[in-house]
């Protein structure tokens, strides 16, 4: 049963890297991008959470007939956890509703990048590092994109 729980670790930590540096959290899907986005959104709906824009990055680059492969930029959020942050400070409202990357890389991997909330959010002098609606956000980021990429 170790092994097993261990080998399981191991697993995870292969496909997720934590935010780093730059608050950047970037996960590894098997699915593909459109298919990892729909299973993002259907988790969403499920919970309650308001999708507001799916923005298909590659679509757009098609349109102007470039190539930058699948990519697709959820935004998404409930204003009961958001509007504390903008009260906080209203440049809040630039970072938010929160956004989660789909993309195919150059490999041909789909990877699915957020930033974590204490991160982006605490570059604004309103925004308290121990601010009660930013576990919440991270919470949330981390469950949506956890079960589209497992």
């Amino acid at each position: 049963m170790k092994h097993l729980i261990f080998a399981a670790g191991l697993a995870l930590a292969a496909t997720t890297a934590p935010a780093g540096d730059n608050g950047m959290t970037t996960k590894a899907s098997a699915l593909g991008v459109t298919e990892t986005v729909d299973a993002m959104v259907a988790a969403m709906e499920g919970a309650g959470i308001t999708v507001f824009a799916r923005v298909d990055h590659g679509a757009g680059a098609q349109s102007i007939g470039e190539d930058i492969g699948a990519s697709q930029l959820l935004i998404f959020g409930s204003p009961k956890v958001g509007t504390p942050a903008i009260k906080d400070d209203p440049v809040a409202g630039l970072f938010l509703p929160l956004k989660v990357l789909v993309y195919q890389d150059a490999m041909g991997a789909t990877k699915v990048v957020y930033e974590d909330p204490a991160a982006m959010l605490g570059r604004l002098g309103g925004v308290s590092e121990d601010a009660a609606y930013l576990q919440p956000m991270a919470g949330a980021l981390a469950r949506f994109t956890d079960a589209a990429s497992n």
